[in-house]
């Protein structure tokens, strides 16, 4: 039984964490929310009073964070994790940063002798819920291979990166050709419906042909022809257009500090930006369909 302590509770890393206690260890949670910390407290898990508590006799140390200043702020200073983490311990931080934190608050854990991978995930609330998110890890390959007993009671596709910061560069990277193809599918639907083919019709053809992808296979924008996608659901999100924003934004602001030409992100970001201006970007990210519709 590995000792845990797990560091945020929202809406993928409750789950994250009670699958945890379902593999059998002992898992220690911090976050803010009682009615979060409540909820686990009633799986099996301990509840502590801060994260560096959570830090504090564990072998291991799981983040879910919103934002790398949260990462910094939980690792960093006096009572943070990195001060109050036994020698020996090993930090995964799964949230999804920037690079530049992730590399730093990697390097601070490195002066105290301790190994840290960032694990971005895919895969949403559901495959949280699942334990079946795919982790994309940075960091150093003994930590990555101490990592991943730990990652596979969460998720079921494990990737080294390479180096410190890697992970969330993957990530970013991964959900940049996600937004953009997800924009690209919804336009084509849309056109099809105006030029008077049904959208069963125009799946059934493009599906097979060479326009498929995952935003139109397993997550297709139009109502219809696949029925677990949001589009079913009026548009409740699976992953929130908020959540797609952001990591558009971090992909930006990486192009901006690599000088990596990426146009189509730009345009993905500005359009998922309308969708937070309208105040719609609590749908799901499938829903930038509305948008090009005029339906927001």
């Amino acid at each position: 039984m590995t000792k845990i302590g797990f560091i945020g509770l929202g809406n993928m890393g409750g789950p994250m964490a009670r699958n945890l206690l379902k593999g059998g260890h002992d898992v220690s949670v911090f976050d803010l929310s009682e009615v979060a910390t409540g909820a686990l407290r009633d799986a099996g898990a301990t509840v502590v009073a801060s994260a560096g508590d959570a830090a504090a006799g564990v072998d291991v140390v799981v983040s879910m964070l919103p934002a790398g200043h949260h990462v910094e702020a939980v690792y960093g200073g006096t009572n943070g994790v990195i001060a109050r983490a036994d020698k020996g311990t090993l930090l995964i931080d799964s949230s999804t940063i920037d690079v530049d934190t992730a590399r730093k608050v990697a390097s601070m854990a490195e002066a105290q002798g301790l190994a840290m991978v960032d694990a971005p995930v895919s895969g949403g609330v559901g495959g949280a819920e699942a334990g079946t998110l795919t982790f994309m890890v940075g960091g150093e390959a003994e930590a990555f291979a101490r990592a991943r007993p730990v990652l596979e009671h969460m998720g079921k596709n494990i990737f080294h990166a390479g180096g410190a910061g890697n992970g969330q560069a993957a990530k970013i990277c991964n959900n940049m050709l996600l937004g953009i193809s997800m924009i690209g599918t919804a336009e084509a639907f849309n056109l099809a419906e105006k030029l008077g083919l049904d959208a069963q019709t125009f799946f059934d053809i493009s599906s097979t042909a060479s326009g498929q992808c995952w935003s139109m296979t397993s997550y297709c924008p139009a109502a219809g022809p696949v029925p677990a996608s949001p589009a079913n659901n009026d548009y409740k999100p699976g992953f929130a257009a908020a959540m797609m924003l952001k990591d558009l934004r971090l992909a930006q602001a990486a192009a901006a500090g690599s000088k990596a030409p990426t146009p189509l992100g730009n345009e993905a970001a500005s359009l998922y930006g309308l969708m937070e201006a309208a105040g719609k970007d609590g749908l799901d990210f499938s829903g930038i369909i509305k948008l090009l519709r005029g339906d927001i």
